[in-house]
């Protein structure tokens, strides 16, 4: 008995002369790296935590602030949503460092190692040496190494010193907000949204071409060249996608959130312009154009206008496709309607719309006049990560909807 007293009284001693575990402030600026592909790819992220009940989080890419407002701290742990999508960080506090995972709930064995040091520089600077101009428009070729299928696309970018901005313009859409630096005659840039972490590497050559390497997520490799052309140009996003030999219109009729089926001939949708948006809340871009069309229906509904979201989301489940749509309609305070179409699967995708050649791009946006006849079919969407790009798209689609809307 004598021996259990004394060994009880040495413990209390320890634990009341030990000192208290300092007190991690989350607030502040970080600096995120994603293990994958043997690369590292850095976002910049802040925390505001106001107390122990409520913290909020912004991703930052250059001027895109996206904003995390669903985070559990459990004693040394934080668990992260990131905004709509069905994905997770889950991390571990240290002393100014987060280590954890970075997990896609709706793909299979898809975790990635994740860590977070507090910062401001996304890629160090390891030289002092004048790096070579990136700056300008770059007609670019990806190339996928399985295949050799090539994606053609356009760089632009804007350098200040070491610092660059940008993105890529495709025939499906744009890489987003890209941030980086120059390093002598090297190049890298970065981006992360939830879903998507792009990095972009590139070198440039004595003829001032460029030799790169797109990396993205866990898995997905590309090489790259590109060359200066400032007349460089894709296709139009209005020659992509189309009606079939033999077809004269838009059909289909998918079950709305209620399980109810719903056509364009339903009542509702006659004498109206209707907007068909293809697309998932799996895709940044979709939600991109989502915004948009949110807005511009906010304030143009009472125009004789209507729009249909077709969700095409991860997994072949009603109501796990039901429940992601309903969480984005909640998040953006989305006003049109949505229909349940399918599975974000191209291939499947195009037999749910048999009369397309095929379905290319989420989001894809289909235009149908007020006799309810095909107007236009815009593959892809250039957000506001492209700078004047978006811009001309939002004065074009303007002009198109007046023109449509006015006409008696």
């Amino acid at each position: 008995m004598k021996n259990i007293f004394i060994i009880l009284f040495v413990f209390a001693f320890t634990i009341s002369c030990s000192p208290e575990k300092e007190k991690i402030n989350l607030s502040g600026n970080w600096i995120g790296e994603i293990s994958m592909q043997g690369k590292t790819m850095p976002f910049e992220m802040e925390i505001q935590e106001k107390d122990s009940a409520k913290i909020i989080a912004y991703i930052i890419n250059g001027e895109e602030r996206i904003v995390l407002d669903e985070i559990e701290k459990q004693n040394d742990s934080l668990h992260i949503t990131l905004h709509i999508f069905d994905i997770t960080l889950d991390l571990n506090i240290g002393n100014n460092v987060l280590n954890g995972t970075y997990t896609k709930h709706y793909e299979e064995d898809y975790v990635l190692p994740i860590s977070f040091h507090k910062g401001n520089e996304r890629f160090k600077s390891n030289s002092d040496k004048q790096p070579k101009d990136f700056s300008g428009k770059w007609e670019v070729t990806f190339i996928e190494p399985k295949e050799q299928d090539t994606t053609e696309a356009v760089g632009i970018f804007k350098q200040d010193g070491k610092h660059i901005k940008g993105t890529f313009l495709t025939p499906l859409g744009d890489y987003r907000y890209l941030v980086g630096i120059a390093e002598g005659n090297k190049m890298k840039l970065s981006t992360f949204d939830g879903n998507h972490a792009f990095l972009f590497e590139a070198e440039m050559k004595e003829d001032s071409t460029l030799n790169g390497d797109f990396y993205s997520g866990k898995d997905w490799y590309e090489s790259w060249t590109g060359f200066r052309n400032s007349n460089a140009k894709l296709p139009s996003p209005d020659s992509l996608t189309y009606l079939k030999k033999g077809y004269d219109n838009i059909y289909f009729s998918f079950p709305n959130l209620e399980g109810e089926r719903v056509s364009l001939t339903d009542e509702k949708y006659q004498n109206k312009v209707v907007i068909v948006q293809l697309f998932g809340t799996w895709c940044p871009n979709c939600m991109d154009e989502t915004k948009f069309l949110t807005k511009w229906y906010d304030k143009n509904k009472d125009r004789g206008v209507e729009i249909i979201g077709l969700a095409y989301e991860a997994k072949d489940d009603f109501n796990y496709a039901k429940s992601r749509v309903e969480r984005m309609i909640k998040k953006y305070d989305v006003k049109y309607d949505f229909l349940i179409a399918g599975t974000n699967d191209k291939e499947e995708a195009s037999k749910t719309l048999p009369m397309l050649n095929r379905v290319i791009s989420f989001p894809t946006m289909i235009i149908l006049n007020k006799d309810g006849d095909l107007v236009s079919i815009h593959t892809g969407f250039n957000g506001p990560g492209t700078g004047k790009y978006y811009d001309e798209f939002v004065e074009k689609f303007n002009r198109k909807m007046d023109r449509l809307l006015d006409k008696d």
